[in-house]
């Protein structure tokens, strides 16, 4: 996502990081985020199953949520200077986007809270991480109070795991982006350095690679990630501005808005069919 969501928003021009990198590449990801979410609530919720289109879901539809995360994490890194405020306007809009959520078909009654929540809270955890970890080395924050937050941390993570889409390793991803996107932006020549680059690149694939269940869902998340880790190793200088930058209120209004679309669809079928 962009600065702001969940299913999305613009980068504030400030900045903590010493070097940012170009961040056109979020603006292409915005159009293909909401593309490949789309193609995936459709294929689910909308279109008749006898067209066979489950495909379209464990393929195409496996690239929006690490996207959305990827996005989440690299303007949570490099542009915005309070990633916490960030976090707190994709949860407005995963707050707005619940209850038509919840109308969607499902094969569990379970509630669930809705992937901007998932976004929203990876966000927070890798941020309080991250500051942590910035006090600890400059001394401003004790070993035992380090330990302790990183206590709350995994336990509010455990909990939290089981309510929202996409679980734990949803939860992780955002913090695990975060922290190799930092050190593949930090890379330098230096043999140790690059050796830490993809030591630290390793974990995000490994949990991409576990939230799905068919190999193919699986290799298309996996590719996702790689792709956008390529783009943080040095590839995202290169990207070109996009043509068309998605309008700001579209990007905040989507997620919500299409789950209202399909949620009055799924009414109406449901009353002319009976």
């Amino acid at each position: 996502m962009a600065e702001t969501t969940a299913g999305p928003a613009t980068p504030h021009q400030e900045t903590t990081s010493a070097f940012r990198p170009s961040s056109h590449w979020t603006a292409w990801g915005q159009w293909l985020a909401l593309f490949t979410m789309t193609v995936d609530h459709l294929t689910r919720y909308v279109l008749p199953g006898d067209w066979d289109l489950s495909w379209a879901g464990s393929s195409i539809g496996r690239i929006a949520f690490p996207l959305f995360a990827a996005m989440v994490a690299w303007h949570g890194l490099f542009n915005t200077r309070n990633p916490l405020r960030y976090s707190r306007r994709i949860l407005i809009i995963g707050l707005v986007a619940q209850i038509p959520y919840m109308m969607m078909p499902r094969a569990s009654d379970a509630f669930i809270l809705n992937v901007c929540f998932t976004l929203a809270s990876g966000l927070a955890l890798g941020a309080l991480v991250r500051q942590g970890w910035q006090h600890y080395q400059q001394q401003t924050l004790g070993f035992g109070w380090l330990m302790l937050g990183a206590a709350v941390g995994v336990t509010v993570w455990y909990l939290l795991g089981f309510w929202v889409e996409y679980g734990h390793n949803g939860l992780l991803l955002i913090p695990l982006f975060m922290f190799a996107m930092q050190a593949l932006s930090d890379t330098g020549d230096a043999l140790k350095s690059r050796l830490w680059a993809g030591l630290a690149a390793f974990p995000v694939l490994w949990i991409a690679g576990q939230m799905n269940a068919s190999d193919m869902a699986k290799s298309f998340t996996v590719a996702t990630c790689v792709l956008v880790l390529m783009l943080a190793a040095g590839a995202a200088q290169r990207v070109p501005p996009v043509a068309l930058a998605m309008p700001r209120r579209l990007w905040l209004a989507w997620y919500p808005g299409h789950f209202a679309l399909i949620a009055l669809w799924l009414l109406l079928s449901g009353q002319l069919a009976g």
